[in-house]
């Protein structure tokens, strides 16, 4: 297959919108319409419970390692280090901005991140998670730990791989894009006014 074709199957692979379907199926509710409105994991907590969101953690997890692991085989160009790198990057993407809901929504891609980095260095992202745990466990707030993880996943990629590593430099490029995604979070810490786990996201 075309590493250009295997890059759209990523992109709606990484788009599949689980967080916007669990929602459906077990409250028969639009997720984008409660809680903070994103469709990720952190939201689902909030609005449907510890149990759900851990099925849509593990999915949208999933949908960031797939493509790295298995497309880079469907085709002899798209095999090298590079074309898996681009494959999870389509991933992350798609599930920003998945298409299955006109491009109107998704989550903030760390979860989708985590599985990409999981097929590429499990483990740099072992400690990125461990420093997540331990950021939320001490401030309780989800966006602080996905930031600080994001950063902890950079420096460890790059002590492992090399700081001149493709994988260290995708590391580098995802870790802006989620402090991107979280903008809106950055300006609510900033305020003072970020939920912590078990609180409702403020209006804005």
């Amino acid at each position: 297959m075309s590493p250009v074709l295997l890059l759209i199957v990523a992109y709606l692979v990484g788009g599949f919108p689980s967080a916007y379907l669990a929602g459906k199926v077990t409250r028969k509710i639009d997720l984008r319409e409660h809680g903070s409105g994103n469709l990720g994991a952190t939201n689902v907590y909030r609005v449907l419970g510890g149990k759900v969101a851990a099925v849509v953690f593990v999915l949208d997890v999933a949908k960031g390692a797939l493509p790295v692991v298995f497309l880079p085989r469907l085709s002899a160009v798209g095999a090298s280090p590079s074309w898996a790198l681009a494959y999870g990057l389509a991933a992350i993407a798609g599930h920003v901005r998945t298409p299955y809901l006109l491009w109107t929504a998704g989550g903030k891609g760390v979860a989708t991140a985590a599985g990409v980095f999981l097929a590429l260095s499990p483990v740099c992202v072992l400690v990125a998670t461990g420093v997540w745990a331990i950021v939320l466990t001490l401030s309780g707030y989800v966006s602080l730990a996905s930031l600080t993880g994001a950063v902890a996943l950079a420096v460890a990629l790059g002590v492992r791989e090399g700081p001149r590593s493709p994988v260290f430099a995708l590391g580098i490029v995802v870790t802006a894009f989620v402090f991107w995604t979280h903008r809106a979070n950055l300006g609510r810490l900033h305020r003072g006014v970020e939920p912590r786990v078990g609180h409702q996201p403020p209006a804005d």
